[in-house]
């Protein structure tokens, strides 16, 4: 297998500030060189987030994920032969590793580096239940006053817009390695890597355009997911959609809109595939391709504001 798991995304924005304030409350920790600002998790050095500041407009820059260093050259020829293309890396940016764009024009970066270290246990979670009481003598949540704000531990996963979901699926599965998990008909798909992976570490859904739709990263419990996504969602003031649950994927999520239109994520219990030959892969009612339940849906949580004219703003659904 080539991809292995995520690791980050580069966006273009017009001003750093928002981004830095909203990463920050985020509880990501930020470098800024020059007109470059890096986010990373809490006691980790990937760059999960760059924001490239000084454009007219937000645009996805590029999408990076993590390779494995043995299957490089495979994936220079297969590249190719799949409809993408090999390309230079852009200015200010690591050469090394493999730069690729797909058939619609998405750049990717395939970074040759160690496997993401670990996560650290943490307390399990435990839920008292008919038949299954597992939590004894003692409460269940701690005083308000002594619960430190919440940080993401890790990047888990991405979901962006293409014009063509199926044909992404085929590239990324074909040229990167990746496979499909569940679906939607043609209007979202979800991808993990091979071995030892969530549900999805890239995800798919149709718009007119390219574009980035959200990043979410893993908190360690529910709880964490409701508190982290109402205190962020408090700081912002912008659009929020949470607490709730997805079907595809089964992880409890909360959204919250950053200074773009684009979303971040907190979620938590994901399904895990440790080897995408024993998953079986499902073709959802758009009806669960969303959510399981939750609060309604925001009117513009499935807007590619990438792909507007910059005159108008036209509506769009799956």
């Amino acid at each position: 297998m080539a991809v292995t798991g995520p690791y980050g995304v580069a966006l273009e924005v017009p001003d750093l500030e928002p981004g830095v304030e909203f990463f920050s409350d985020a509880g990501l920790e930020v470098q800024i060189d020059g007109n470059l600002a890096r986010f990373n998790c809490v006691g980790r050095d990937d760059a999960c987030i760059v924001l490239i500041g000084g454009a007219a407009r937000k645009r996805f820059h590029h999408l990076v994920l993590r390779a494995d260093s043995r299957k490089l050259d495979e994936l220079r020829r297969a590249v190719p032969k799949h409809g993408g293309v090999l390309v230079d890396a852009p200015d200010r940016f690591d050469s090394t590793g493999v730069w690729v764009k797909d058939p619609f024009d998405m750049l990717i970066h395939l970074v040759d580096g160690p496997p993401e270290p670990p996560l650290a246990a943490v307390e399990r979670f435990q839920i008292n239940e008919p038949g299954h009481v597992q939590r004894v003598n003692r409460s269940g949540v701690p005083p308000k006053a002594s619960i430190q704000p919440v940080q993401p531990l890790r990047l888990g996963h991405m979901l962006f817009y293409t014009p063509n979901v199926m044909g992404s699926v085929t590239f990324f599965t074909d040229a990167l390695g990746m496979r499909l998990t569940d679906h939607s008909e043609d209007t979202v798909a979800f991808m993990c890597t091979q071995k030892n992976s969530d549900h999805h570490v890239v995800a798919f859904a149709r718009s007119r355009g390219v574009g980035f739709h959200h990043i979410s990263f893993e908190v360690a419990t529910p709880d964490d997911v409701g508190r982290g996504g109402r205190q962020l969602a408090d700081k912002a003031r912008r659009g929020d959609w949470g607490f709730g649950r997805h079907t595809v994927g089964a992880n409890f999520f909360h959204y919250i809109q950053d200074p773009w239109g684009s979303w971040f994520e907190y979620y938590a219990d994901m399904d895990y595939i440790s080897d995408h030959a024993d998953w079986t892969v499902s073709n959802y009612l758009s009806e669960d391709s969303l959510y399981n339940w939750g609060p309604e849906m925001p009117h513009d949580f499935l807007h590619n504001y990438e792909a507007d004219d910059l005159e108008s703003v036209v509506a769009e659904r799956f």
